[in-house]
C-alpha cells in the first residue's frame, strides 16, 4: 500500500500539548494587546504615559507573567510540532524534508500577510524563516540539541549582561518622542495607507539588522527545547517520566521566580532586562508547559484547562484573529481607539475576546477538524485539498 504524508489525526493528539498551545495563545494576547494599543512599548515611555499605581502594578505583573513568557511557550511548542512532524512522516517511510520545508514556507507566505498587512509585531515570519535552521538538527542526538540551545542561550545572555552591568549607571530608559508622536498621528488619525506606512517603519524598526541574532539567539533554543523533549517523548508519555518532569518543573520554577518576580523587588534594573528575558522566559515557557502536562493527570486540573484545548487545535486562527480584532479595535479606519485604552482596559478586552474565542472555538470544532487557516495550512503543505468538515458531530 502506498502511504501518504497527511495531517494528525484527532485521536493521535494530546490534549495537554494542545492546552499548552492555548494558554500561550492567551499570553501572547496579553502582551500585543497594550503593544498593538500604544507606541510606548516600542519605543519606550509606557511607565511615563501610563503613570497611575494601577497601571505600574498591571504593567509588572505582565512583565512577571507574561512578557517574554508566552512567545517562547510558543517557540518551544512550534519546535516540539516540528519534530513531531518529522517523526511521523519518518515512521510512514516518507521524505520528511520537502514536507517540512513547505509547511515552513507557507508558514512565512503567513507571516508577510500578517506582518505588513495586519501588525509589525508578527511572529509567523520568525518562525518560518528561522524554523529552516531546524532542518540541519533532525539527525543530531537529543545531548547534542541541549548543547545548542544552552551555547545560544549562553552566547546571547553572559557576555552581554555583562557588558551591560558594566555600564549601568549610563543606562537610562529611552523615549523616543517623535517616533510615538508619529505613530499617534498614523495609527490613530491616518487612512490605510498611512497605517501600512507607519506599521512598515515600525517593523523595519523592531527588526533592523542589528536585532536580528538577538531574536535567533532567543528563538532558536527554544526550538530546540521543544525537539528535546519530543525525542524524549516526555509529553507523549507523561506517565513514564514523571520524576524527570517533576524535577525540570521545580528547577524551571526556581529559575522562574529568581529571573522573572525577584527582579522587581530591586526596581527591576535595566542591565539585567536581558537575562531577565532570555533565561527567566525560556524557564518560565518550560514551566508552564510542564505544569499543563501535570494539571491533566488529574481530573478536576483536566477539566478546569480543558478549554485551552479548544483554542489550542486552532492556535493560528485565534493568532491571527486576534490581531484582525485588535486593528480594528485600535486603529483609526475602525473604532480609533489608539493611545486611549489604559493597561487595565487592555487586560479587560483581552479577557473577554479570549472568552468568547474559547466559545467559537469549541462550536467551531463541532463541526470542523481543523481552524480554517489551519485547513489552508494542511492544504498547501500537503498538495491536496484536506477533508474540513467532520462525518460525525465532534464530542468536546
Amino acid at each position: 500500500m502506498i502511504k501518504t504524508a497527511s495531517p494528525l489525526q484527532e485521536s493521535e493528539r494530546l490534549d495537554w500539548v494542545d492546552a499548552a498551545r492555548g494558554l500561550a495563545i492567551f499570553g501572547i494576547f496579553m502582551v500585543n494587546v497594550p503593544a498593538f494599543n500604544a507606541p510606548y512599548f516600542l519605543y519606550g515611555g509606557q511607565e511615563i504615559f501610563w503613570a497611575s499605581p494601577l497601571s505600574h502594578t498591571i504593567q509588572n505583573i505582565i512583565d512577571i507573567f507574561f512578557q517574554a513568557s508566552f512567545y517562547t511557550l510558543f517557540s518551544f511548542m512550534f519546535g516540539f510540532g516540528i519534530q513531531m512532524m518529522k517523526d511521523r512522516l519518518v515512521e510512514k517511510g516518507l521524505s520528511f524534508r520537502p514536507i517540512i520545508f513547505r509547511r515552513l514556507l507557507v508558514l512565512t507566505g503567513f507571516g508577510l500577510i500578517h506582518a505588513f498587512i495586519i501588525w509589525h509585531g508578527d511572529i509567523l515570519l520568525s518562525y518560518g524563516m528561522l524554523g529552516l535552521l531546524l532542518l540541519a538538527f533532525f539527525h543530531t542526538s537529543p545531548r547534542t540539541l541541549l548543547y545548542w540551545a544552552y551555547g545560544m542561550l549562553a552566547f546571547l545572555v553572559l557576555p552581554l549582561t555583562f557588558s551591560l552591568y558594566m555600564i549601568r549607571d549610563q543606562l537610562q530608559g529611552i523615549v523616543h518622542r517623535p517616533a510615538i508622536e508619529q505613530a499617534l498621528i498614523n495609527y490613530g488619525n491616518g487612512n490605510i495607507f498611512d497605517i501600512w506606512r507607519q506599521n512598515l517603519n515600525d517593523w523595519v524598526y523592531a527588526n533592523q539588522w542589528g536585532n536580528l541574532p538577538f531574536l535567533a539567539l532567543s528563538l532558536l533554543p527554544m526550538f530546540l527545547f521543544g525537539m528535546y523533549i519530543c525525542r524524549k517523548r516526555w509529553l507523549h508519555e507523561p506517565g513514564k517520566h514523571l520524576p524527570s518532569i517533576r524535577k525540570t518543573w521545580v528547577f524551571t520554577g526556581v529559575l522562574f521566580l529568581l529571573f522573572k518576580a525577584l527582579p522587581h523587588l530591586y526596581g527591576s534594573p535595566e542591565w539585567f532586562q536581558l537575562a531577565q528575558d532570555s533565561i527567566g522566559g525560556s524557564a518560565s515557557a518550560v514551566f508552564y508547559v510542564l505544569s499543563i502536562t501535570l494539571l491533566y493527570r488529574t481530573s478536576f486540573g483536566a477539566r478546569i484547562i480543558h478549554p485551552l484545548t479548544w483554542v489550542g487545535r486552532m492556535s493560528l486562527t485565534n493568532y491571527i484573529l486576534q490581531s484582525m480584532v485588535s486593528f480594528i479595535l485600535f486603529y483609526s479606519v475602525g473604532f480609533g481607539l489608539y493611545g486611549d485604552v489604559p493597561p487595565v482596559g487592555s487586560v479587560a478586552i483581552v479577557v473577554v475576546f479570549y472568552s468568547l474565542q474559547m466559545f467559537l472555538s469549541r462550536i467551531w470544532l463541532k463541526q470542523f477538524r481543523f481552524g480554517p487557516l489551519e485547513w489552508l495550512w494542511r492544504t498547501l503543505t500537503y498538495g491536496r485539498r484536506q477533508p474540513l468538515k467532520r462525518r460525525s458531530k465532534a464530542v468536546s
